[in-house]
């Protein structure tokens, strides 16, 4: 069955968007779970759905109109002091106004109204091949800035006073994160859409700490998670007939909560094989 699935240009690309989505989402998930970015990462990506927007209506690819207005909002939430109020209500302002104008610009562009639905719910089925040439992309600049960082990104993510102490430029990390984090949200979107990516950035993660301490491992065990759970979705809604980012999301949420029912029972199991 798996192989005859192979042989599909379209099952191929499927796989490789998965790899690509895996990767990039166990770097930002992590990072953003760290620096409790999360909520400031769904309102960068339902911003960008003003871009994705504002492609269909001047002709040009969508997706480079959504990473302008992610990057955009990104930065305007970093530009607010601190991590308070202030920020959450400008995540919640960018976050409103990227759906309303990306309904606006749909809406004036001319002919028919297009199909948002892989957009706003991914299609990872219908990833095309130029579409993998930019998700390549910038999976290896996210993946390239990681581990050309990692040791004082790492500092800086869990305990930022010590780093600025120890002389790293805390602030040029902030702004790497910020710019990162719009990039990796991009690459989910085709697979997931706007409207889950989150969930695809935050559920692998929260796995992979039920299990993992360092940030390497979790990133490599949350990016391992994030690919198997692309896959058994993809293949699930290949013979269900469902959107395929919904059946990962629904997949991974339930593995996370099973798992976190039977966190105890598995870690006692784990140490009783530890000790024989």
């Amino acid at each position: 069955m798996i192989d005859a699935l192979l042989g599909y240009t379209f099952m191929q690309n499927a796989l490789i968007a998965a790899l690509l989505a895996s990767i990039s989402a166990g770097i930002i998930g992590t990072i953003a779970i760290e620096k409790k970015l999360i909520s400031m990462s769904g309102g960068i990506a339902h911003a960008s759905f003003g871009g994705i927007g504002l492609g269909y209506l001047a002709g040009f690819e969508p997706i480079w109109g959504g990473l302008a207005f992610a990057v955009a909002a990104s930065v305007l939430v970093g530009k607010r002091p601190g991590k308070g109020s202030s920020a959450d209500t400008m995540t919640g302002i960018l976050w409103a106004l990227g759906m309303a104008l990306g309904i606006l610009f749909i809406s004036l562009a001319p002919g028919y109204m297009p199909d948002m639905t892989s957009y706003l719910f991914g299609d990872i089925l219908a990833v095309s091949t130029d579409s993998l040439i930019y998700m390549g992309a910038f999976t290896a600049a996210v993946l390239l800035v990681f581990l050309a960082l990692r040791r004082p990104l790492v500092l800086y993510l869990f305990d930022e006073s010590f780093a600025a102490a120890r002389g790293i430029k805390t602030g040029l990390l902030k702004w790497t994160v910020y710019i990162i984090i719009p990039i990796g949200i991009i690459v989910l979107i085709k697979v997931v859409g706007v409207i889950l990516t989150i969930a695809l950035m935050t559920i692998p993660v929260s796995i992979a700490k039920l299990y993992c301490r360092s940030v390497g491992k979790v990133i490599a065990v949350s990016a391992a998670i994030s690919f198997a759970l692309c896959i058994v979705g993809l293949v699930v809604s290949y013979y269900v007939n469902i959107p395929s980012g919904v059946c990962i999301i629904v997949l991974g949420a339930v593995v996370y909560l099973l798992l976190l029912a039977t966190r105890g029972t598995i870690q006692r199991w784990l140490h009783r094989r530890h000790l024989h």
